[in-house]
């Protein structure tokens, strides 16, 4: 039985996006289903358009997103090499067959003579296609342009159709009309596109090509040169794209794209690949959330479905809190400390703060926020809520609750509880008449945890001394609010 082989084939020339971060997961997720290896290969041709690292980051953005690869340009394997300029050679030794065998041709057309035709054919109303002149040409006609710059057109044959059997979409037909006799090679001698893929897929012995939509337009080319060089060609199927919630193109106005960005946002790498998952894949249960080991056991492409995923930021980081409230309270505080720019020397335990304070955070940004007045005391406070809650007298209120805490024992929640209790009865109003302006006066926000949580963690002096910095700058007009 045939194993199965796919691969994850960027470009080095950005960083990893959410789309071929989703492409590279269901590689990875298909290739684990059946057993079969997935592939890391570097379509680094175009080196003026390379950036700096990019190769280097989007591996770690692969690996953060639990997406490990079986042989590629830094683990090597039995086909490589896996960088696409380094099989230039094998490009141009196949390139130089498809001459030699006539399915192919030098084309001398300068860029000023392609233009030229080109706007010939929209004046006449006809779509740009090259019209194949230079595969006319006559022995003497080559011979006269012998040391004159050229590229090599594949011959297309112009009547008939080119079927794509499509794993996701089923037949597609492309009429070779519409097509023309494209490049395979380029002036330098170095491969396009469509060539080097067909030349590295069959070389790696890749059984399957499951790639976004936007490739679908490149199949029927590529099945051509498959034709012209006598390959059998692997079984594709092309992804529904992502779009914006508008059903726009995907762009930064709508969030952030890249792995590399969620990350800085305070997703967690698993909820986003659990995330990816869900964007044109459903499981058959109909469950949200699935590790990836999960997700391997289930993956098929039937289930991939055929229209757009829609990308929605509020479900994401929906389900980064779901991710930050079950994973293990350990892997949620490594997970934050990077986002953490206050000190931690005066304060409880960060795994305390942690758990008292991810119930209300969508992300590790947030999180790392809500718990700084665990550690630093406010300075300025909330200005709609000043003006709700510290009204006349919350001064004499905040000191009234100040003398009612020194003499709390212990210190904990239930004997904090009971001491507003009976602070509230003494002064015949209810509870959270000192439970707001409280809150505001020691964390400088109207919302957070329980109350009397925090004022546990947050330990008696801290909380006396946070309750007379308030009543005093009340006292005195110098609260700042911010």
């Amino acid at each position: 039985m045939c194993v199965v082989r796919v691969r994850y084939a960027p470009s080095p020339t950005g960083t990893l996006h959410i789309g071929g971060a989703r492409t590279a997961l269901f590689n990875f997720l298909f290739a684990r289903h059946h057993g079969g290896r997935l592939i890391l290969r570097v379509e680094d041709t175009d080196q003026s358009r390379q950036v700096p690292d990019s190769e280097a980051q989007m591996m770690r953005g692969l690996q953060s997103l639990g997406i490990e690869w079986d042989e590629g340009p830094d683990r090597g394997g039995d086909f490589g090499p896996y960088r696409q300029s380094e099989r230039l050679a094998r490009h141009q030794e196949l390139a130089n067959r498809l001459l030699r065998e006539d399915k192919a041709y030098r084309c001398y057309c300068t860029p000023e003579e392609l233009e030229a035709e080109r706007k010939a054919r929209q004046k006449e109303g006809l779509p740009p296609r090259y019209s194949g002149r230079c595969r006319f040409l006559s022995p003497e006609e080559i011979r006269q342009r012998e040391g004159q710059p050229y590229v090599v057109r594949l011959k297309v044959p112009d009547t008939g159709e080119t079927v794509v059997e499509d794993l996701i979409r089923g037949t597609v037909r492309f009429d070779n009309r519409v097509l023309d006799d494209f490049i395979i090679m380029k002036r330098d001698y170095t491969p396009v596109y469509n060539f080097a893929v067909v030349a590295d897929d069959h070389d790696m012995a890749m059984t399957h090509v499951i790639r976004g939509e936007e490739h679908l337009s490149n199949t029927p080319k590529q099945l051509l040169v498959y034709q012209a060089l006598g390959f059998q060609p692997p079984q594709f199927a092309h992804l529904p794209m992502i779009l914006a919630p508008d059903r726009s193109k995907l762009s930064k106005r709508h969030g952030a794209t890249s792995v590399e960005e969620y990350r800085d946002q305070g997703i967690l790498p698993e909820a986003l690949a659990n995330y990816l998952l869900l964007l044109g894949w459903s499981d058959p249960n109909g469950r949200e959330f699935l590790t990836l080991d999960e997700a391997a056991r289930l993956f098929t492409l039937d289930r991939v479905q055929h229209t757009a995923a829609i990308y929605d930021q509020k479900k994401l980081e929906w389900m980064n809190h779901q991710y930050l409230m079950q994973l293990p309270l350990e892997r949620v505080v490594e997970a934050v400390r990077p986002f953490i720019t206050y000190a931690l020397d005066n304060g409880p335990p960060l795994s305390d703060a942690v758990a008292l304070s991810r119930e209300r955070s969508a992300t590790l940004v947030q999180l790392a926020e809500s718990m700084r007045f665990l550690y630093e005391a406010p300075r300025t406070f909330e200005a709609k809520a000043v003006a709700k809650q510290f009204t006349a007298g919350v001064d004499e209120l905040l000191e009234a609750i100040r003398d009612r805490l020194l003499s709390v024992t212990p210190w904990d929640h239930d004997h904090l509880m009971n001491a507003y209790d009976q602070l509230a009865e003494a002064r015949q109003v209810k509870r959270a008449v000192l439970i707001h302006p409280t809150r505001l006066a020691v964390t400088g926000r109207s919302v957070g945890p329980g109350l009397f949580e925090l004022l546990t963690l947050l330990g008696r002096d801290e909380t006396v001394k946070r309750l007379q910095f308030a009543a005093d700058a009340l006292r005195t007009g110098t609260l700042a609010t911010d």
